[in-house]
């Protein structure tokens, strides 16, 4: 992984770039470990959803034509 780099904006108009810590590496990939599961989370319950349509025989574009 490439080092993560906090690129802060001082009020002069300059920016000043400083490595993560030890620390904010650890949230950030906790943070990142979390998307992906929410992610993931969302792409089976569209899954799911989609399924359960077509069982009934409708389709997106059905409930679309509904208003819902």
């Amino acid at each position: 992984m490439a080092d993560l780099i906090h690129r802060v904006y001082s009020e002069d108009g300059s920016f000043i770039d400083r490595p993560f810590t030890d620390e904010e590496i650890k949230v950030y990939e906790e943070n990142k470990k979390a998307f992906e599961f929410e992610k993931l989370q969302t792409k089976k319950a569209t899954e799911s959803a989609k399924a359960k349509l077509e069982a009934l025989g409708l389709t997106i574009d059905d409930l679309k034509a509904l208003g819902l």
